[in-house]
């Protein structure tokens, strides 16, 4: 049985790598997507366009706008004279945002009066929205308190010392600046192998069909579950192979540490990759040519970065969808790589979840391999 399966693999591994575009396709694309996806997949905002209606003019109202400019979150580009260019600016996108401080804003400010700064915000972008007016609110307590602080001062400095509050003190673990990209980049390793192993494999069996070859396999006294076999492994170890790579750069080009241990990393690829061959070669049963594998493989892969938290909080979700998402490998996979990487988890942390992925991964691949072999008999 291994001699024949040895011969399998063989010739698995001489039709992917004597093909130079094959040869690209299993390293170049996933290395592309990473580094093109680990910039662009970002919740932080920066240098963010904003208009400014300062109708006070004063020296206050302009160390409001000083904090905005220096916060780095906020480049001011354009100065309104009239209200009637707010809407074009927001129509045109030239700005994300306009400040707009009122008269008075300065005197209200001195009396000890509730001074008001209106901040009109394109909401096209409802996430880019809820950042920016969370920027914005940051800085105008930060500046009122200071003011409220000074203007204590000057009346007695004792009260002003002895003056009540709430103060969050903030300690973040895991990801102490908040960064998106410690989020993202483990989360882009999971979602490309999935897609690179799962239509690889439906397409690989179904090319074998198109060209003849598979009916060559059939006659042939090779046994269903040896060629089941044959086609697998070697996609497997590229999926292993993808994994160590686009780990390697996540760590070196976007500097995200692993703090946990990199065989509790290598394990759960391995118990996700027998979801992802399994779908694979599901597709390739219900599928005649490779166009129609590869729009099978969008027809699964689409629902499950969505239904994996990757993008969308579970919990937001309707219940019965949240049920759902416990049929979805990729759920447990990304908290496997993100608790590796981020949280610097074991097995006894993540222990959950790679039970769910052996059990998910032996299904699928079970059922794959029962309709395979019928398909093929």
């Amino acid at each position: 049985m291994w001699r024949r399966v040895r011969e399998i693999l063989r010739k698995e591994f001489i039709q992917m790598l004597r093909d130079k575009r094959m040869r690209f396709v299993l390293v170049g694309p996933p290395l592309i997507q990473l580094i093109v996806f680990g910039y662009a997949a970002s919740f932080d905002i920066h240098h963010i366009k904003v208009g400014v209606y300062d109708l006070d003019q004063s020296a206050v109202s302009r160390e409001l706008l000083d904090r905005f400019e220096r916060s780095g979150y906020f480049d001011i580009v354009r100065r309104v004279a009239d209200e009637q260019e707010i809407a074009p600016l927001l129509d045109r996108r030239d700005v994300t945002a306009v400040i707009q401080i009122n008269h008075g804003f300065a005197a209200d400010l001195k009396s000890m009066k509730a001074a008001q700064v209106q901040l009109v915000l394109d909401g096209t972008d409802s996430n880019t929205a809820n950042v920016v007016l969370s920027y914005g609110n940051a800085i105008v307590n930060d500046f009122a308190e200071d003011k409220m602080r000074d203007r204590l001062m000057r009346i007695d400095a004792t009260l002003a010392a002895y003056r009540p509050g709430v103060v969050i003190e903030q300690r973040a673990w895991f990801n102490p600046n908040l960064e998106s990209r410690p989020y993202f980049v483990p989360g882009i390793i999971a979602t490309l192998v999935l897609i690179v192993t799962m239509s690889l494999t439906a397409m690989a069996v179904v090319r074998e069909r198109e060209v003849g070859t598979l009916e060559q396999l059939m006659v042939s006294p090779i046994r269903p579950i040896e060629l089941i076999i044959g086609k697998t492994v070697p996609f497997a170890l590229v999926g292993l192979f993808d994994v160590i790579l686009i780990a390697l750069l996540g760590v070196f080009w976007f500097q995200v540490p692993i703090n946990g241990n990199p065989l509790v990393l290598l394990l759960g690829a391995v118990l996700y990759l027998l979801s992802t061959l399994g779908m694979g070669l599901f597709l390739s049963t219900i599928s005649s040519t490779q166009q129609q594998a590869m729009l099978g493989s969008f027809f699964f892969v689409m629902p499950a970065i969505i239904l994996s938290g990757f993008t969308f909080p579970i919990a937001s979700m309707p219940e019965w969808i949240q049920y759902l998402t416990y049929l979805n490998p990729l759920r447990y996979f990304l908290v496997v790589i993100r608790g590796v990487f981020l949280r610097g988890s074991g097995v006894v942390d993540l222990w959950p979840q790679l039970l769910a992925m052996t059990a998910l991964g032996t299904v699928m691949m079970g059922l794959s391999a029962l309709r395979f072999k019928k398909r093929i008999e």
